[in-house]
């Protein structure tokens, strides 16, 4: 296959910011030793097909220029791809120009965008999983990158994309103040997995390929993008808004493990069923459902190549388990 590059630019990415952006990535990949084709995205969706196309007409490598919304359009489109013709599939690349960039920090890319060029450059390429997760308005299945949520942090999601003089991941912040204002009520789920089945009410349950959440909550501090695993992150109980904000400062070091109100697990699929409804559902910022009653998701090992840093990301300096040091909010003031 010929060296060559098709970059999926979305100029209103990052609330509009990565429009100023161009002429750097520009200047910044003007040596490369291959042909750089710059494709502008002109609505949702358009990445998508881009991406398809992209994969059909001999392109080395498909970069995904902007959030986690750009990413997981390229990916659903290069994965649409992959069904009909997984030989001829070019590698993943991703210059992080979003709001969150939550995906491209757990494949390890680095944050700063000249960093992220140069790492394209040296074209260190590295299995990728991806996930896929069918019910609600996609019963015949849609792809991710990073991870899906269900119930909580999708709210929060949804809350975030209501404030539009906000940028950054500041926004996740504000969308969590106002959900634990509103603070709805947990739903009923069993979930099953490795042979095993949960019934309990829960507030949130978080999936993820990736590390990380709403650009600060670790959900899957231990994750790995080519073990062949979905990391689960499951709030064992319905919390008080308390409890919720306490693993919420919990989230931001990745130490909620040691929190008492959520689980962590792997594995390769997860079935979630919610009789009486109530699965609020979000992949990679996506909506998926808002009243769903069943969840399919699955692991698909080493689907993609990534374009990426072997030394990123780093480890983040969780506190061991045991260890009777405290973690942060431990001592929250009660506010339910």
């Amino acid at each position: 296959m010929e060296k060559r590059c098709a970059l999926i630019f979305n100029p209103v990415a990052g609330k509009g910011k990565a429009r100023t952006l161009r002429p750097l990535i520009e200047a910044w990949l003007a040596g490369a030793d291959f042909a750089i084709d710059i494709m502008e995205t002109e609505s949702h969706g358009h990445a998508g097909k881009l991406a398809y196309e992209a994969c059909g007409k001999g392109y080395s490598m498909v970069v995904a220029a902007g959030g986690d919304g750009t990413c997981n359009e390229v990916i659903n489109g290069m994965m649409e791809f992959r069904r009909k013709q997984p030989e001829k599939l070019p590698a993943l690349g991703i210059l992080p120009i979003g709001r969150g960039n939550d995906f491209a920090y757990g494949v390890g890319i680095p944050a700063k965008l000249e960093a992220a060029c140069k790492s394209l450059l040296a074209g260190n390429e590295e299995d990728l999983d991806i996930g896929s997760i069918k019910g609600g308005f996609y019963p015949d299945g849609r792809f991710f990158g990073n991870g899906i949520g269900i119930g909580f942090d999708t709210i929060v999601g949804l809350k975030a994309a209501e404030k539009k003089n906000v940028q950054g991941a500041i926004t996740y912040l504000y969308g969590a103040i106002d959900t634990l204002i509103s603070y709805p009520k947990a739903p009923h789920i069993s979930i099953h997995f490795n042979n095993e089945s949960r019934e309990l009410q829960t507030h949130q349950i978080s999936i993820l390929n990736g590390r990380r959440m709403g650009g600060m909550f670790h959900m899957a501090p231990f994750g790995k993008k080519n073990d062949g695993l979905l990391d689960l992150c499951l709030v064992n109980k319905s919390l008080t808004r308390r409890e919720m904000l306490r693993l919420m400062l919990h989230y931001i070091k990745g130490s909620q493990h040691r929190s008492g109100l959520a689980e962590n697990a792997r594995a390769p699929d997860f079935h979630i069923l919610a009789p009486n409804g109530g699965l609020v559902c979000h992949a990679d910022g996506e909506t998926i459902c808002i009243d769903g009653t069943e969840l399919t998701v699955e692991c698909i090992p080493a689907a993609l190549r990534i374009i990426c840093d072997p030394d990123l990301p780093a480890d983040l300096p969780i506190v061991a388990d045991g260890d009777p040091a405290s973690a942060p909010g431990d001592q929250v003031a009660d506010i339910a």
